[in-house]
């Protein structure tokens, strides 16, 4: 380095060092709670708010383990500068490498003399730049030859606009290592004046933040992910909603069926979403006047969530539909689903109740597959009804379902329901809540203000699974 350029720049001091190792303990603390952390979260790839988290605590590691370095290096003041050969010299020894990785590895300085045209490298930038030791540092003129095409206009803008206006350097830029590696540089720098004000030389530091760039990339990467994970979310909960919308219509108030004749049944359902997942279940209730006259009710669960569950239960409560249309009585209804279940390309389970009322004789045939049975309430008191065999739809090839017969009477009130109705309980438990309700049903006018109790009742509670009800009151 010339005695002009030497004088030109007081000698650096470094701080006291108490204060800096304080910080340096602070920063070490704080990186080994970040590593700790970092260590128990979870490591699903699959999940994409747990890949952006990862990413997030690496960035987290990058930076505080530069600052620890950063700081080390503030106390100990700045390795010194050797100047450079004037050609390359067979017999001199280079020194040491330092560790690979380390801040020293990391971190090297310049300084380019405009009067001379002589440049002064640091060891560590030879190191940076993988170049060898023993070589001259390359000029101003020589440096844009081991950047990226790309980001040579880069370089070239900082370089004049420091020699020409005397600004500050701060700026990256790819550089190629010999091996073909290519790491990213970040340059900080400014001007040296000569006493005329005019620019004498270029002092810049240079960063090997290749790694700490990479971290950033992760981060925004499994942000960007995380970001079409909602929207694909948020779009696939959007076509569930309006799926069961379309299948599951709302009822507002009673509906009486059938439309003719003077025994009727008075009707009213509810839907209970799930208060832990934000994805549509499989639940569904239906009832449907049917063309003998008779009234199909039924209930049911498809396991799962999301848009392909939602679409299956329509397509499972469409065969229902048609199969009860054409004549098709509960038990064979019900080997005839699981048959389809059996058949369908993706596996899927299925718990569901069929019933068909015949209101010439008020008698309920009905069947289940592996689904609470429904409930009876008359004169103030209520039971189950003993279920007929029948196992998971989907469960089992060639499965047969029995079916039950109930003659109900007028002011009976039947209620259909899916597993969750009761949050927290066991089928026994929740069965007996139920029942409890027994008194109040007997006090209501219509189906709408039994199913307003049910919701009084269970409507608030938080429920790890969708639910639906279903209440049928005989009329006449």
């Amino acid at each position: 380095m010339s005695s002009h350029l030497s004088a030109d720049r007081p000698a650096a001091q470094p701080p006291g060092r108490g204060s800096v190792d304080a910080l340096i303990s602070q920063a070490r603390r704080l990186k080994g709670d970040v590593d700790a952390v970092r260590r128990d979260a979870p490591s699903d790839d699959s999940d994409p708010q747990e890949r952006w988290q990862r990413a997030l605590y690496d960035l987290a590691l990058h930076q505080l383990t530069d600052l620890d370095e950063h700081l080390a290096q503030l106390r100990d003041g700045p390795p010194p500068v050797p100047s450079a050969p004037a050609a390359p010299s067979p017999a001199r020894t280079a020194p040491p490498a330092p560790r690979r990785g380390s801040l020293l590895s990391r971190v090297g300085s310049a300084e380019w003399n405009l009067l001379t045209d002589e440049a002064s490298w640091s060891g560590e930038l030879y190191e940076i730049l993988g170049r060898d030791r023993t070589a001259p540092p390359l000029t101003l003129d020589e440096l844009p030859s081991l950047v990226l095409d790309e980001d040579r206009p880069r370089l070239t803008v900082m370089v004049t606009d420091c020699l020409v206006d005397a600004q500050r350097i701060d700026g990256e830029f790819r550089v190629v290592r010999p091996d073909g590696e290519v790491r990213t540089v970040h340059m900080m720098g400014e001007p040296v004046l000569a006493a005329d004000g005019s620019t004498a030389a270029m002092w810049a530091v240079l960063r090997d933040v290749s790694e700490l760039r990479r971290s950033e990339r992760a981060v925004s990467e499994t942000r960007d992910s995380l970001q079409r994970h909602r929207q694909r979310a948020q779009s696939e909960h959007r076509l569930a909603v309006e799926l069961q919308e379309a299948v599951l219509l709302p009822w507002r108030g009673s509906l009486r069926l059938p439309h003719r004749g003077t025994e009727t049944l008075d009707l009213a359902a509810h839907y209970l979403p799930s208060s832990s997942s934000a994805l549509i279940g499989g639940d569904w209730y239906d009832a449907l006047e049917l063309a003998d006259g008779e009234t199909l009710l039924s209930v049911g669960d498809l396991t799962g969530h999301g848009v392909a569950v939602a679409s299956g239960m329509a397509t499972l409560l469409g065969a229902v539909r048609g199969m009860a249309m054409a004549g098709t009585q509960p038990g064979p209804l019900m080997s005839l689903l699981n048959q389809l279940l059996d058949a369908t390309v993706q596996p899927a389970l299925g718990s569901a109740v069929c019933c068909r009322y015949r209101p010439g004789t008020r008698t309920l045939v009905w069947a289940q597959a592996g689904h609470p049975a429904p409930l009876l309430f008359r004169g103030g008191t209520g039971r189950r009804l003993d279920s007929p065999d029948g196992v998971l739809l989907g469960a089992t090839s060639g499965a047969v379902y029995a079916q039950a017969e109930e003659t109900l009477e007028p002011g009976d009130l039947l209620l259909l329901h899916t597993d969750g109705l009761v949050p927290g309980r066991d089928n026994a438990a929740a069965v007996n809540r139920l029942l409890d309700l027994a008194p109040r049903f007997a006090g209501a006018r219509t189906a709408q203000d039994c199913v307003r109790t049910v919701m009084e009742e269970f409507g608030e509670a938080e429920r790890e699974d969708d639910a639906c009800v279903l209440i049928a009151k005989v009329t006449s």
